[in-house]
């Protein structure tokens, strides 16, 4: 049973950078796609990015060219590069993996763009 911690959340200006991490231990077995959503308050939960076990990645239209999603396979680990932020990302954060029957949520990271 696979477990995800994110991290790097916090408090932002507007056109400032934040990178989250999300760092999965455990096992996880036929990794099919992790991805980054975001919530904002009063709204459902929408995907940010994601990135497939082949390496393809898909990204929001509202991030794309800023954000960047990647991962760093020796630590177990799923990033999110944030650039040129707005406040319109503010929310939290989710970490997701989907394996080949499960899907594993993290507890979500809080990020706060001020403007």
């Amino acid at each position: 049973q696979g477990q995800l911690v994110e991290s790097g959340g916090g408090l932002v200006q507007a056109g400032g950078s934040l990178r989250l991490s999300c760092a999965a231990s455990g096992t996880f077995f036929s990794i099919r796609v992790m991805g980054w959503y975001r919530q904002a308050p009063g709204k459902q939960r929408e995907l940010v990015a994601t990135l497939t076990s082949g390496g393809s990645t898909n990204y929001a239209d509202s991030v794309k060219g800023r954000f960047t999603i990647s991962r760093d396979n020796a630590k177990n680990t799923v990033y999110l590069q944030m650039n040129s932020l707005k406040p319109e990302a503010t929310g939290v954060y989710s970490c997701h993996i989907a394996t080949g029957p499960s899907h594993y949520w993290g507890q979500g990271t809080q990020v706060t763009v001020s403007s």
